[in-house]
């Protein structure tokens, strides 16, 4: 059994379907805010996967996930605000026996640093979106306007890059919840981001 969290944009929930397919006799959980019309169909006919729609940092939706055995976080952990990142490992970290994580992970100066500190000039040259683009245009005047689906700041919402995360900061954030670093590769650089790289970890107990 395991949960797909945030598996949705971008991939009409791949993450979950796939490994359906390759692993028959285990159950799965898809959690996102937003469900596509082709995720709602597939999971009419696929009676292991239950849809959960909510934010997955919520503690109401944690709590409709239950226990399973592995989370996936893949893609979403950068975007995570309000609760922020690392407190959402702490949500799943009694839930569940393995973390699988793929990030884009910061490897440019220091440590963790959310992105919109950094400036409007610095944020866009660390992003790979442009100033102009849905939602981003006129994201440094809306920061503390509220978004009208999700009822809290703009600078508060994952719809657009919020985090940069080290290895460091993760690993150790998971060590701290009693995980042991399983399996870690690097993917390579993230487009033309020179300071950010894909990176993947199983994380286990």
């Amino acid at each position: 059994m395991f949960a797909d969290l945030g598996g949705v944009w971008g991939v009409d929930g791949g993450y979950t379907f796939d490994t359906l397919e390759r692993y028959p006799t285990t159950t799965a959980t898809l959690v996102d805010t937003h469900f596509t019309n082709s995720v709602e169909k597939r999971a009419e006919y696929e009676p292991r996967v239950k849809l959960i729609q909510g934010s997955f940092g919520d503690q109401a939706t944690v709590d409709k996930v239950g226990p399973v055995d592995a989370v996936f976080l893949f893609d979403v952990l950068l975007h995570q605000v309000s609760p922020d990142w690392d407190l959402i490992l702490e949500r799943y970290a009694t839930r569940t026996k393995c973390l699988l994580i793929y990030n884009q992970q910061w490897v440019g100066s220091g440590r963790r640093r959310r992105l919109l500190e950094m400036g409007e000039d610095e944020y866009f040259r660390n992003v790979p979106h442009t100033r102009d683009e849905s939602p981003y245009d006129g994201l440094f005047a809306k920061l503390d306007s509220i978004h009208p689906d999700h009822g809290k700041p703009w600078r508060d919402v994952h719809h657009i890059w919020q985090w940069g995360i080290t290895d460091a900061d993760l690993e150790e954030k998971a060590g701290s919840l009693g995980f042991k670093l399983m399996e870690k590769q690097n993917h390579g650089r993230f487009g033309n981001l020179k300071n950010f790289e894909n990176h993947s970890f199983l994380f286990a107990r």
